[in-house]
């Protein structure tokens, strides 16, 4: 077995959205090579109504898919094609844009005023970016959870884990996505294939995720330069890229950690994206949008 050394370490960026929503951007434009099939991942965690009920109103998506999971309060949606629907905590919705769909996104915090979830776009192969849209939306309490004998949990939102399978199927990606929460002092190691990319990101709780034998140069928001190697610890709203090898090892901190752990086969094509839609080239690309001018975007099945 061999341990995936941490490629880069970065903290969440603050971002505006949609209607004036204000989130945290993990990763997105411009950094498709290192995460492919992954394109972007938002944490749009707020307690403060103000930040985030502008939410995401009508808006056109094509040749991706999206994955919308929600750890607290709700997300209202609807789309083009007559679909409408409510997430709640716990919930999960695969949405694969494929040749186009218009939809609309709008969160409402719980009793409290929270709001909590986060959205990961997939990227489509080129034979599927033109495919029909389509939509898996699924109840948390689908979505199987495994305890092991040191009390470590994992959600399985997708792929196939210790044994069990998550209820999301069919994406071309083929991903492995991950809830992870890890107790307070245990080390766990955590299978991931060689071939696939392969991040987490941590938004409870800290911990580390090298070996001190596995040398690693880590990137920090707040200085912008590569630094030694050394055992820092990943706290909330940080981003762990690993190298390849078979597993992840992971130390948790005193208060423990849960981390959404996502991996992934590489597309290895090219990448033409402006906003909401992702294609091959700027070709196809300008054709999107001359069809969302025309009126033409939305195909018949």
């Amino acid at each position: 077995m061999s341990i995936r050394p941490v490629k880069r370490m970065t903290v969440a960026r603050p971002t505006i959205e949609g209607a004036g929503v204000q989130l945290r951007r993990a990763f997105g434009f411009g950094e498709t090579g290192d995460f492919d099939p992954f394109l972007l991942l938002d944490d749009f965690r707020n307690e403060n109504p103000e930040d985030y009920l502008p939410g995401f109103p009508w808006h056109p998506h094509r040749g991706i898919e999206t994955i919308t999971y929600v750890l607290a309060g709700k997300v209202t949606h609807g789309d083009s094609l007559g679909n409408n629907g409510i997430l709640g905590a716990g919930d999960v919705q695969w949405m694969t844009a494929g040749s186009g769909i218009l939809h609309q996104e709008m969160p409402k915090g719980d009793s409290s005023g929270r709001m909590h979830g986060f959205q990961l776009w997939a990227n489509l192969p080129s034979s599927l970016k033109m495919t029909s849209p389509g939509y898996q939306d699924v109840p948390s309490g689908e979505i199987p959870e495994v305890v092991d004998d040191d009390g470590t949990i994992v959600r399985i939102v997708c792929g196939d884990f210790w044994g069990k399978g998550g209820p999301v199927e069919g994406i071309a990606a083929d991903p492995r996505y991950l809830d992870v929460w890890v107790p307070p002092g245990v080390r766990k190691r955590l299978p991931v294939e060689t071939s696939r990319h392969a991040f987490a990101y941590v938004f409870e709780g800290a911990g580390t995720f090298r070996d001190a034998s596995h040398p690693a140069a880590v990137l920090t928001e707040e200085v912008g330069s590569t630094a030694p190697a050394q055992l820092e610890e990943a706290e909330n709203r940080s981003l762990v890229l690993f190298d390849s090898g078979d597993e992840v090892v992971v130390q948790a901190g005193e208060s423990g950690i849960r981390f959404l752990l996502v991996s992934g086969q590489p597309l290895e094509e090219p990448v033409a994206w402006r906003g909401p839609i992702v294609m091959n080239t700027d070709e196809e690309l300008r054709q999107a949008y001359a069809e969302l001018g025309d009126q033409t975007f939305i195909k018949k099945s």
